[in-house]
């Protein structure tokens, strides 16, 4: 579990630098989207990596990888959105940073005791595997937010992100494995 533990960290500190080097060429400009949106960045990101596993055609160049780092670091911005503290334009970077480091350790915790329950079967599953689960998650979103965030019997919006960008971070982790020498 202390290897599944550094690696996510990793993860974490790589989707972070180009989170942060995009809040200081961008400005936290992304905080003027709506939740909604923000679900449906996500939802683009997932189609075009299962669009790019389906056809083995990449158009564009950029790699699913940099697409899973976009959902981990999408998910965190949809989290700090369902905070109710209406972050903008004019939010400093550093309180954004301290609201994405509370968000992936918040994830991470929720990761490591899922992680203990579920034994690693992360390990064994393909990555397409967490793709069709972020677009399933993603569905159950949108359908909460249809319902103006009520639901009756299962897990809010942001359990769902959580699971979302654990998903993505699996990925990342996979593609490494397969990558090392």
């Amino acid at each position: 579990m202390s290897k599944t533990k550094d690696q996510y960290e990793a993860v974490i500190s790589t989707c972070k630098n180009v989170f942060s080097a995009k809040n200081a060429d961008y400005g936290p400009s992304w905080t003027l989207f709506r939740p909604s949106s923000l679900t449906d960045q996500l939802f683009i990101k997932a189609q075009r990596i299962r669009n790019i596993e389906s056809s083995g055609s990449n158009n564009v160049g950029d790699n699913i990888y940099s697409e899973f780092m976009g959902i981990v670091n999408y998910s965190i911005m949809a989290m700090i959105q369902s905070e109710e503290n209406n972050y903008d334009e004019e939010t400093s970077l550093d309180t954004i940073i301290s609201r994405y480091d509370y968000w992936a350790q918040n994830t991470l915790d929720l990761m490591l005791l899922k992680n203990s329950d579920y034994s690693e079967v992360w390990r064994e599953m393909r990555i397409s595997s967490f793709t069709d689960m972020i677009l399933v998650k993603l569905l159950r979103i949108k359908q909460i937010e249809d319902n103006k965030g009520k639901t009756i019997a299962s897990e809010g919006a942001v359990s769902n992100y959580q699971d979302i960008m654990n998903y993505a971070i699996f990925a990342l982790i996979r593609i490494d494995e397969k990558n090392e020498p």
